[in-house]
């Protein structure tokens, strides 16, 4: 059977081996053109993308900081034999009424305005007013400085 389909087809597939024969060389004329007679092109273009590659891993590895940042977490123990005194000259100086200090006191613990405000057997918009009063008499402009600086100042313990 299938000597009869080569004979019987012998022209088509004649017509079709050397249809991909011109095919072929056609494909290595175009291969040719494009490979050997445009090197130069493609040369470059191989250079150009080798040298933007290294350039982006060498701005990488450049840019990448050096040091390491450790945290290192230091245990301080402070025995006071002494009680503490609040300086009331400072007290005075900066004007911070009674009910401040404690709003001052409360803020050094790490209360909410809200928790202080419960303690205080006040609003919280009272509160408020007076961490703001706090802040313009401490020159500060938050809870964790004005702390840090009632306690340069000997207001706080």
């Amino acid at each position: 059977m299938n000597k009869s389909f080569i004979v019987r087809n012998k022209s088509v597939l004649l017509y079709g081996a050397s249809m991909a024969i011109l095919l072929f060389i056609l494909k290595w004329l175009e291969f040719r053109f494009l490979i050997i007679d445009r090197a130069f092109e493609i040369y470059i273009g191989a250079i150009a993308i080798i040298f933007t590659s290294l350039g982006i891993w060498l701005s990488l590895r450049l840019s990448k900081p050096k040091l390491k940042t450790v945290f290192v977490e230091k245990e301080v123990f402070v025995y006071k034999t002494e009680p503490f005194i609040v300086n009331e000259a400072q007290l005075n100086q900066t004007g911070i009424s009674k009910r401040e200090m404690e709003v001052l006191e409360y803020m050094a613990r790490g209360l909410s305005n809200k928790e202080i405000a419960e303690h205080l057997f006040v609003s919280e918009n009272t509160v408020k007013t007076h961490t703001s009063r706090i802040f313009e008499k401490l020159e500060v402009k938050r809870r964790t400085m004005a702390v840090e600086k009632a306690k340069r100042l000997q207001l706080i313990p």
